[in-house]
C-alpha cells in the first residue's frame, strides 16, 4: 500500500467517527500530512459545521503540507464563511488529495478548480469507490442546498 493510500485510508477511518451525525451536510474526514507525519486529522462536526478540513487546519503551520480529504474541499459556502479550498490555498498546502467529488451540481469542481488557480497540487479520486462506500456520499446527491453551508 502507498503512503497516499494509507493516509486515505486514515481519512476514511477519521470520517466514520460522525457518519451520521453530520446532516445536512455529508461528513468528511481531512488529514493533513508532511514530510510523512500526520500535522491534524479532523472529521465535519455534528450538525456539519465546523468542516473538516477547518478544523484539521486549526493551530497548525500546514505550509508545504498534503492534506487528504474524503471529499472534495467545498468551493462556496452559503453561510459567507470562506470556503474549505480557500482555506487550504491560504494555509500553504502544497498539494490536495481527495477521494470522492462532491455530488452537489451547485459545487461539484469549484473547490478543485479554486485549488488548482491557487497553485495547489490537486489529485482526484483515490479511493473513491471505498469512500463513497463507507461514508454514503450518494445519500446526498439530491439535497444540493446542503453542500453549500
Amino acid at each position: 500500500m502507498s503512503a497516499d493510500e494509507a493516509f486515505m485510508r486514515r481519512a476514511i477511518a477519521v470520517a466514520l467517527t460522525n457518519l451520521g451525525k453530520t446532516a445536512p451536510n455529508p461528513v468528511v474526514g481531512c488529514v493533513i500530512v508532511r514530510d510523512g507525519v500526520i500535522l491534524a486529522e479532523a472529521a465535519t462536526a455534528p450538525g456539519g459545521r465546523p468542516h473538516a478540513e477547518e478544523q484539521a487546519l486549526d493551530g497548525i503551520d500546514a505550509r508545504g503540507a498534503t492534506a487528504y480529504v474524503t471529499l472534495e474541499p467545498c468551493g462556496a459556502r452559503s453561510s459567507g464563511t470562506a470556503p474549505c479550498s480557500q482555506r487550504l490555498a491560504e494555509a500553504g498546502v502544497a498539494r490536495v488529495v481527495y477521494a470522492c467529488e462532491d455530488p452537489s451540481p451547485l459545487a461539484s469542481g469549484q473547490g478543485s478548480e479554486k485549488l488548482i488557480a491557487a497553485g495547489v497540487v490537486v489529485e482526484r479520486g483515490l479511493l473513491s469507490q471505498e469512500a463513497s462506500d463507507a461514508l454514503r456520499y450518494d445519500v446526498w446527491k439530491g439535497d444540493v442546498n446542503s453542500r453549500l453551508s
